[in-house]
């Protein structure tokens, strides 16, 4: 799968998509490692493997981080912020799974 690729992704499809090196989740999201680095450690995002160039990311991770700019752009949100909403939005999600 080709970068172009991962760029369209969207719902239920982003667990099952073939995981990414930390090189391709940046190139699609135009960011830089240090940064998606820095949502690893605050639990934004969790890769596959110990090292980082062992890691790998599922496609959930791709619109996690998409996410994630979003509040930084539009609400300036810092990271623990936006970790904190997007642990909200995943309980939220939960419970209505529950009850639909």
């Amino acid at each position: 799968m080709s970068v172009h690729d991962l760029t369209h992704l969207s719902g239920d499809n982003l667990d099952e998509t073939p995981v990414m090196t930390l090189a391709e989740l940046c190139r699609c999201c135009t960011v830089h490692a240090e940064w998606v680095i820095e949502l690893v450690d605050e639990g934004i995002i969790i890769p596959e493997g110990r090292q980082r160039e062992q890691w790998r990311f599922y496609g959930v991770a791709l619109q996690r981080v998409r996410v994630v700019q979003r509040l930084q752009r539009d609400l300036g949100v810092n990271l623990a912020g936006a970790a904190l909403a997007l642990e909200l939005m995943d309980e939220l999600a939960h419970l209505r799974r529950r009850v639909g």
